[in-house]
């Protein structure tokens, strides 16, 4: 089967894709046919090398967070699943395994059915992102209705699911993002879009700020209500130390500290978003799609910047091996 790969750090064409044995599902995995993943900005910084100082990588490293396909064998044990059910689902990205493969076993706990009326292309949009906005804003920050959200990085592919799930949650939103985008997050539900260069000193009050830039975290915090709280999924990668330690510094603030997390979904999570899917609250953010022999291009159209929702790699099985 074919893969995507880099055996270096360095730019997007370090990545290649190669023939690997195909995996076979040990108990309680499941292998799923790939169809579609999508470019996440995690792996541009571990593809560049910019996580070596805090997290080691190992070479070959295989790209691919995020997926959606379908169950073509089951290991031994598996009972919640079935052979042929479309699923949706991510790695660990810490382990070895990537989704821009064309097959990839996962554990079966890790895989939820994807939303009936969305195409694998359409689905993968949503799922990194989702579960992140999800976690965050609901769980974390428990957002509430009619509660001014400010989200930064508005039109990036976790962005873009956070102002919709800050919508569903009933929050009036703000979106920080480029004018270039201010019309495709407006579309997305945005009540106001502005300007993301503007400095941070000169924003509103807000009950609720979701970050996903990592930067600058100290002084957006005091953009933070009266009871405000806040949440990051990034930190600066160009001084990680000092920026995860204003993170842990701010853990005496109490509940107007600097949320910072890691996602660590799980099937059941990727179910509930598969309900609010359907329910029609979350939409499709298809950027661009690259066949999986474009990887590098699929890495560098992120890496370029400009990107509404997702770039997306499309992945079409072309053997058995």
């Amino acid at each position: 089967m074919r893969a995507a790969v880099f055996r270096r750090f360095g730019p997007p064409d370090v990545l290649e894709v190669v023939e690997v044995p195909r995996p076979v599902p040990a108990r309680g995995e499941v292998l799923v046919r790939v169809e579609a993943t999508s470019v996440n900005g995690g792996e541009l910084a571990q593809r560049q090398g910019r996580l070596r100082r805090i997290a080691r990588t190992r070479f070959p490293s295989f790209p691919g967070i995020d997926f959606a396909g379908e169950i073509v064998a089951l290991g031994a044990g598996i009972t919640d699943v079935t052979l042929g059910d479309r699923v949706w689902g991510t790695v660990d990205e810490r382990g070895p395994v990537g989704s821009a493969a064309e097959y990839l076993v996962v554990e079966s706990w890790r895989v939820a059915g994807t939303p009936q009326h969305l195409t694998s292309i359409e689905a993968v949009t949503l799922l990194a992102g989702g579960a992140t906005a999800l976690v965050g804003l609901r769980d974390k920050v428990r957002l509430r209705a009619g509660e001014r959200l400010l989200v930064r990085g508005a039109a990036g592919g976790v962005g873009s699911i956070a102002v919709q799930v800050g919508v569903m949650l009933g929050a009036r939103v703000t979106a920080l993002a480029h004018p270039a985008s201010a019309d495709f997050v407006r579309a997305l539900g945005a009540d106001e879009v502005i300007d993301y260069r503007e400095p941070i000193e000169d924003l509103g009050r807000y009950d609720v700020i979701f970050d996903t830039r990592g930067t600058s975290l100290w002084r957006l915090r005091t953009r933070l209500a009266p009871g405000g709280r806040m949440v990051t999924i990034a930190f600066d990668l160009d001084r990680p130390w000092r920026s995860l330690g204003a993170i842990a510094v701010s853990g005496l603030l109490g509940p107007r500290r600097i949320r910072f997390f890691l996602g660590h979904p799980t099937g059941a999570l990727f179910e509930d978003l598969r309900k609010i899917a359907e329910a029609r609250h979350l939409r499709p953010v298809v950027d661009s799609v690259y066949p999986l022999e474009q990887i590098a291009e699929a890495h560098g159209a992120l890496e370029s910047g400009g990107v509404h929702g997702k770039v997306v790699v499309s992945i079409r099985s072309s053997s058995a091996a």
